[in-house]
């Protein structure tokens, strides 16, 4: 869709309909220009000394079944 277009698709439209025309492209401006922060934050996060701490634990090594050992027992110890 051409610019021009849209201008004039908008500008035919009524004026608190244009208002929130304007209020939806700011919402997707400031949601959208927040998102590249996540990604410096995230990229801070791995730097973290804990991350990996575990790496070297042979019982690590499965962690999906470590997990469902862990919640298998505490699940039978409160039954």
């Amino acid at each position: 869709m051409a610019i021009p277009r849209i201008v004039r698709d908008i500008n035919s439209l009524p004026p608190e309909v244009q208002r929130q025309v304007f209020d939806f492209v700011a919402f997707l401006q400031d949601r959208y220009a927040s998102a590249p922060a996540k990604k410096s934050r995230r990229a801070k996060l791995i730097k973290e000394p804990f991350i990996g701490m575990w790496k070297d634990r042979p019982d690590m090594k499965d962690s999906v079944d470590w997990v469902r050992k862990v919640r298998r027992d505490q699940w039978r110890s409160r039954a």
